[in-house]
């Protein structure tokens, strides 16, 4: 149990203690009583809002409650102080002897420190990259990959029951041009000038070994055949070579999903008919005719009736057509079933990753989910701004070998897997980001993928010279845990315990608000903290690390920077990021 769970307890004690004295009633709600860290550090090492909250359900101003709930709380030997402030606040401070004792918890913990089971087995879809299946990946579906597996990792740290999902597009017109253009190369790989590829097509080289696959497989049985015949193959061969290239890739950035899901298949399984027999079911479906796009009208628009999904029903802005004008389906309709499928599969919780340029699609895709799980499923929609790649604050291309784009394993192959998914999740998914190609590698501070490692790797230097002062001493963590921790005392060292001693917390806080970059600040700060606290030691030679003569001293030391070391390695462990134990 973390530090603040306990805290959360003993105020838990101290309200029920009150509820049996008569000061609160016997069903007085106390689900909105908190312990959470103070804004200002001076005023405390945790405070509760409980008087403030319950003082109205007591009959009581919030001071004169916040004294008895104040009374009830240092009964508890874990609570050194607490003191009302304001209008009825109550700062605690907390013994010195908790953060010890959290120090020699994390050693014993190991990266596993922070879990946690708030998720408590909950299920949860988490459904990121979901790239069109034409091309290979690009710097564009970078960040939404990082951001959706470190959301996944994260959830699961939390307790959840986590299921990593790609959805393949692999149904419509931009596949069927895939198809074509797949087949434009097998021609050209019997030898025929196939000329300049027609505008709308997929001009990528990458096609080319998808047509050199379909003549080693097919011969020239498909030259003469009719459309029908050889798109549905030429189709699914460069479907399959276009997903393997992309699983390629995601493995190479550190990414294993677990499961694929095919659009197409979904249709062939009559599941966008399900969508449609569920809401008319529901009596959501009606025969209107929409409004003309805002803006500008299209040349070609008409008005006429099409089958509507009442999606003003449930806070979209228009309601929506589920068929095109030629009958076939909308992806808006093959988009819903996915996630009805998600929700028979059962998942309530669902969370998609997407591009910013979906962000209009959030609101129809939110009804749609409520409407056809009757209200049981939840989406929630992370959209990630796109990452501008530059070179000391200049635009760059890296690659044009697959196209007219950077490649995701051009981006990988130049910095490294490791300082691609840190550094993509330096800011939140919607906020604006620039991935300097320069930036990234340079050792500085400014540079937050290197101040961690490098925080990380200062760890490992640290030990090694323990080592070497003391040969004698067993400075493992199994042993620096059983040492005289009463011994650290200086207040940095404190104030370090404290911060470390904040991480479960902070894994349960970000992993229930689906926001991983979270984990990027803390351990930034934390690092910070530390090497703060080594800079120290080279000004005062008593508050080094290692301290000659004082083995004991210097064996609780380690054990303070061994739990530095491990609570950033349970962080680069949920990002997916090896941690270093020396830097180049």
């Amino acid at each position: 149990m973390s530090v603040f769970k306990e805290l959360q307890a003993d105020l838990a004690s101290a309200l029920n203690g009150l509820k049996s004295s008569g000061v609160l009633s016997s069903d007085a709600d106390l689900s909105r009583a908190a312990v959470e860290p103070p804004r200002d550090p001076s005023h405390g090492d945790a405070a509760t809002n409980a008087a403030m909250v319950l003082a109205k359900q007591a009959g009581m101003k919030p001071r004169d409650l916040a004294e008895k709930i104040a009374e009830g709380l240092l009964a508890s030997p874990r609570i050194g102080a607490a003191e009302i402030a304001g209008p009825g606040f109550i700062n605690m401070r907390v013994d010195n002897s908790v953060w010890r004792a959290e120090v020699k918890a994390i050693l014993e913990a190991g990266v596993s420190y922070g879990a946690s089971t708030v998720g408590a087995g909950e299920k949860v879809n988490v459904e990121y990259v979901s790239a069109n299946p034409t091309g290979p990946l690009h710097v564009g579906h970078a960040r939404g990959t990082v951001v959706g597996d470190a959301l996944a990792s994260l959830l699961a740290k939390a307790g959840y029951d986590v299921t990593r999902e790609f959805y393949i597009n692999d149904a419509g017109a931009q596949v069927d041009k895939l198809g074509q253009s797949a087949y434009l190369r097998y021609r050209e790989a019997h030898g025929e000038d196939i000329g300049e590829i027609p505008e709308g097509m997929y001009p990528g080289e990458y096609l080319k070994a998808v047509g050199e696959q379909l003549k080693e497989t097919h011969g020239d049985a498909l030259l003469n055949a009719p459309e029908e015949e050889w798109l549905p193959v030429a189709r699914q061969t460069a479907v399959d070579a276009m997903m393997a290239s992309m699983r390629e890739d995601l493995a190479q950035i550190g990414v294993n999903q677990d499961v694929f899901t095919s659009e197409r298949a979904l249709v062939e399984a009559n599941k966008v008919e399900e969508v449609l027999s569920t809401l008319e079911g529901r009596e959501l479906i009606y025969t209107g005719v929409l409004e003309p796009p805002k803006g500008k009208k299209p040349e070609d628009w008409e008005p006429r009736p099409q089958q509507l999904f009442k999606a003003t029903e449930y806070g979209d802005d228009v309601d929506r057509p589920l068929k095109k004008s030629d009958g076939s389906w909308t992806y808006f309709a093959s988009d819903i079933a996915n996630h009805l499928d998600k929700y028979q599969r059962g998942f309530n919780a669902q969370i998609d990753v997407w591009g910013a340029d979906h962000g209009g699609y959030v609101k129809r895709m939110k009804a749609a989910v409520k409407a056809v799980t009757a209200g049981e499923a939840e989406l929630d929609v992370k959209l990630c701004q796109i990452v501008r790649i530059m070179d000391r604050g200049e635009p760059v291309r890296m690659s044009k070998r697959a196209g007219n784009f950077v490649t995701l394993r051009g981006l990988v192959d130049e910095v490294g897997k490791d300082v691609v998914r840190f550094f993509l999740l330096t800011r939140k998914n919607d906020a604006q980001l620039d991935f300097d190609l320069t930036a990234v590698t340079e050792q500085s501070r400014d540079n937050p993928v290197f101040y961690v490692h490098y925080a990380h790797a200062r760890c490992h230097s640290v030990l090694k010279m323990a080592r070497d002062a003391f040969p004698g001493a067993d400075f493992s963590d199994t042993a620096v845990s059983g040492a005289d921790l009463n011994r650290l005392s200086e207040e940095g060292e404190l104030a370090l315990m404290r911060q470390l001693a904040e991480w479960p917390r902070v894994i349960e806080a970000a992993a229930q608000a689906h926001e991983p970059h979270r984990l990027a600040y803390y351990l930034y700060d934390l690092a910070a903290s530390f090497h703060a606290l080594w800079t120290k030691g080279r000004e005062d030679t008593l508050l080094r690390f290692v301290v000659p003569g004082d083995e004991s001293l210097t064996i609780a030391r380690m054990a303070l920077v061994g739990a530095v070391r491990t609570v950033i390695a349970s962080g680069l462990d949920v990002f997916g990021v090896e941690p270093r134990s020396e830097l180049n």
